[in-house]
Parts: C-alpha cells; structure tokens; sequence
C-alpha cells in the first residue's frame, strides 16, 4: 500500500525520481554514473573522467584521508585500503608533517608514547573537557588543601581515640560510644543552626565564608588534638570541635556549586561537580597514606608517636589554609553582588569599561573582615534607614517628595563604625517592593555618580555643606547620567561573563519598602 502523504515523494531515490510538485526539489536527468562522479571527494581524484575502476583503490596501496581523531590521548586517521576503510593510530608530531606516512608500531618511542597516553588518561579522569582556564591553579592549590587537611583529621581522629581508651583494658564500650553519639548529635543540631541563620550570605561572601569556616576548621582540629591531655573533658572538647567542623562542612557544601558552576564554561556543571568528587576522594586518600606513613616511621616510639600529632599540627595547618587561600584567589564568580557591582561601577565611570570577572576577582580579593567598603569615605549600604543612625533634615524632606513611580530613592545617613564607634556619612538605596536587578543596578549606579561628585575618597563632605537644592541637583542630574548608560553598561557586562538577570543582596539588603499611595 502506498502512502498517500506526498511528503514522502521527497524521499525517492532522485536518480529515478526527476519531478515532484514542489519546484524546489525538482531534481535533473542525471546517470548512476554521474552520480556517483559528482560524490567523489577532489582527494586524490584530478581527472574530469572518472571509471568504475579508478574509485576502487588496489589492495597494496594505503591511501590516507584528510580525517583525523583525536581521543583519550591517541590520534588516529582513516585510511583506505582497497575496498575496505581502516582506522589507525598514527603519531602526533608526525601528523604536523604532511609527507610523512609513518605509524606508532615502533618500540623505540613506545615508552614516550606509554607516558603520553597515561598522563591524557589522568587528565580526562580528573579534569573536565571544557573549563576556564583557572581551573588547573586551582586544583594544584586543592591538592595541597586536602591532602594536608585529611591528614590532619586522620592524626585527630587518633587522638579522640587515646583519649576515650580506646585499644586499651580499661575503656567501657558503651561510654565511648554514648560520648561519641552526643558529640555528633550536638554538631549536626548546630550545623542546622548555622546554615539557617546565614544562607544567603553563602552567595554575597562566598569567599570571606569559605575562608572563615577553613579556619575555624583548623581549629577544629586543634581542639580535638587536646582531648588526650584533658581526657576528663572529652564530651566537651569533642563537641566544640565537631560543632566547628559541621559548620565548616555546611558552608563546603552550600558553596561548592557555585565554585564549579564559575569554571563550569560550557554549562557542563554536572561533569565539574563529579570531577571535584574524585578530586577530592583522591586526595584524601593521598593524605591518609601520609598520616599513615609518618605513624608507622614512629611506630616503635609511643611516646615520640603520641607527640608527633601536636609537632604536625602548625606545620600541616599552614599548608592547609595556603592552599585554601591561594585556591580561593582563582576562583572568578560571574554573579553580581553589591560589592562587586560597585567595582564593576567605579570602573565605568572612571574609564567607560567594564572589567572581567577575573579583574574583578583580583581586586574584590577575600576581604576576611568586611572591612573593605567601610574604610571608604562616603560608603553605599543598600537597604533601609536605622533609626539609631542620624538622618539630616534633606534626607527626610526627599523622603516626602517620593512617588509612586519610584522604584528606589536614595539618602543618606551619619552612622557610627568601628570600635571606637566613630560617626561617619554614608549613602543608603532604599529599594521598594518588586524592584528588579535593573533597577538595582540602575540605583547603585546612580549613587556612584553622587559619591564621585563629592569627590575623591580623600576629601570628606559635611552634612552642613548640603542644601535641599544643592540634593535635588545632585540626584537629578545622576540619575539622569544612570538612565543614559545603563544600557549600554549591561550590553558589555554580558559581553564580558557576567549574570545581570539577578543581584545577589544579603539578608540586610534585601529589605524592601512598601509605597502607601493613601498618604499622597
């Protein structure tokens, strides 16, 4: 039966269909022959004439195709012999030269070979195909991190081990096992705790957080080596420690997806991810044989041996917080922030470009206290106005002048910092409800233009030195510079990497206010 769809006409062999009632595919009266001729490749073939004889290559002659494949290391190339196609593996370096022919069968560069092979197997077993090109520094400064860091807890764990008796005559099982349940219990209560109370700061301070709950690990790891000299106060040591680690822990886990989604390049997120697990098995594994290695070296030695966990300690923690900070350096986030919106801002306005991801991560740094927007002269909070702070008389009358087309206004506050508690001007963004990245943007950008109209970070600006008109000015004309290069400002900060659908706000910078249009 035939199929009445006259779609399927289009699929005929055309050199015996010529017509179908599309004029498109109206194919031409042509022979097999001709056919066959006008598939041929101009490899080897000069000759306008082409016979069934010359398109089949003799049994004794090789003929090599413009083909090559590259995979796991080995590079291989088609090649036709008689009527059959072959896939060999062929050298590299000899492919670079088109007259050579030459194949890998020799022994004499087959130890070259093995370790060329072996070295692509290690990197397609523990990089992804396609990352940034940070991502080899930081493995290298992972590497160092956890190999030290598993050794450490290895030479901790035995530690808390000597100091419930464990091994010797005199332990009671089920008290060791009662204190080490509790211990576990009171971490992971605490861990709850912690990644509650501070989730959205896992996305703003990445960073900072990460680097912070590193320490407080290393910590961590001291205390539980004391549990030994204070065997008495093992429940209580063991559980600040396990209290410390399971913060630690949770930021590790809350943090790691966007450290891979950042040198994830291709959206291949998943592969990174299952890439950093092996990594990390890995290297651990490679520090468990050192903790294993050195107790073993002073196995004959108990007292030496229950000493050598305290003459590690520094040593060990050091490399381990190096490699944390140094790892942490390479690591380029493409989100926007309210930090790194302004850098990316000073940028723009100072030198009418934007800078990469990687500039921007350089000069963002870890910043470990938060203290690098306080030390500015005029420094931008986002969020709403303390009523502890002093707000000027003009702050209060822009308040008052607000409508209801506003997605923003912007003010500004005396507030007091530091430990001495010293008052210092300050520029707030009030956002409203529904307010959109764009609009943050746009806010932020404006008020970048009103700190550079107060002048450089070495002059200061009184309150007294403002007047309500002198503020409306100062406003107008910002906003108006915002509106004209907003567009053009996220045109090139997509061209440079950077995610402009959102702005990440921590907790503080994600209130919002609400316009009352019944006390217009």
């Amino acid at each position: 039966m035939h199929s009445s769809n006259p779609s399927s006409r289009l699929f005929l062999n055309p050199c015996k269909s010529t017509s179908t009632q599309y004029p498109i595919f109206n194919f031409p009266k042509f022979s097999s022959r001709k056919f066959v001729k006008s598939l041929r490749t101009s490899i080897d073939y000069e000759q306008e004439e082409v016979s069934k004889e010359e398109l089949v290559v003799p049994s004794n002659v090789t003929r090599r195709l413009p083909i090559i494949i590259k995979n796991s290391g080995k590079v291989s190339r088609y090649f036709i012999k008689g009527d059959s196609l072959e896939l060999l593996c062929v050298d590299e370096e000899e492919e670079d030269d088109d007259d050579s022919t030459s194949f890998c069968l020799g022994l004499d560069d087959g130890f070259w070979k093995l370790i060329r092979l072996s070295s692509s197997a290690a990197k397609d077993f523990f990089l992804p195909k396609q990352v940034s090109d940070n991502y080899i520094s930081y493995v290298k400064w992972k590497f160092l991190h956890r190999v030290f860091s598993s050794a450490l807890q290895v030479l901790a764990t035995q530690a808390m081990f000597r100091a419930i008796g464990i091994g010797q005559s005199r332990s009671l099982a089920s008290s060791a096992a009662f204190n080490w349940i509790l211990k576990d219990g009171l971490g992971r209560l605490s861990r709850c705790i912690y990644t509650a109370s501070l989730a959205s700061a896992f996305d703003t301070n990445l960073k900072r957080v990460r680097f912070s709950t590193s320490v407080l690990f290393s910590l961590s790891i001291g205390v539980e080596l004391m549990t030994p000299v204070f065997p008495q106060y093992f429940l209580l040591l063991a559980s600040i420690a396990n209290i410390a680690k399971q913060i630690s822990l949770s930021c590790y886990l809350a943090t790691g997806s966007a450290v891979h989604r950042s040198f994830a390049v291709a959206d291949n997120l998943g592969e990174v991810s299952a890439k950093a697990q092996i990594q990390t098995v890995c290297f651990d594994n490679l520090g468990l044989l050192l903790a294993v290695l050195l107790n073993m070296l002073f196995q004959n030695n108990q007292r030496l041996q229950a000493s050598l966990p305290f003459v590690l300690y520094p040593i060990f923690s050091m490399f381990d917080l190096l490699g944390i900070y140094q790892g942490l350096k390479h690591i380029n986030l493409q989100t926007l922030t309210k930090d790194r919106l302004e850098i990316i801002l000073e940028r723009w306005i100072e030198f009418r470009q934007v800078p990469s991801p990687a500039e921007v991560s350089e000069e963002e740094g870890i910043d470990l206290l938060g203290s690098r927007g306080s030390k500015r002269v005029w420094p931008i909070r986002i969020g709403c106005l303390d009523p502890k702070a002093q707000i000027p008389t003009l702050s209060m009358l822009a308040m008052q002048s607000l409508c209801n087309d506003d997605s923003f206004f912007i003010t500004i506050e005396l507030s007091s910092q530091g430990f001495r508690r010293t008052p210092k001007p300050g520029i707030v963004i009030c956002l409203r409800e529904g307010a959109n990245s764009v609009d943050i943007i746009m806010s932020l950008l404006q008020t970048c233009y009103i700190r550079k109209a107060f002048g450089t970070n070495r002059i200061d600006v009184s309150f007294s030195d403002l007047t309500l008109q002198d503020w409306s000015l100062l406003t107008g004309g910002s906003k108006r510079a915002a509106r004209d290069d907003v567009i053009t400002l996220n045109r090139q900060m997509q061209e440079q990497g950077w995610i402009v659908k959102n702005v990440l706000l921590s907790a503080e910078e994600q209130v919002r206010y609400t316009f009352d249009k019944t006390q217009l």
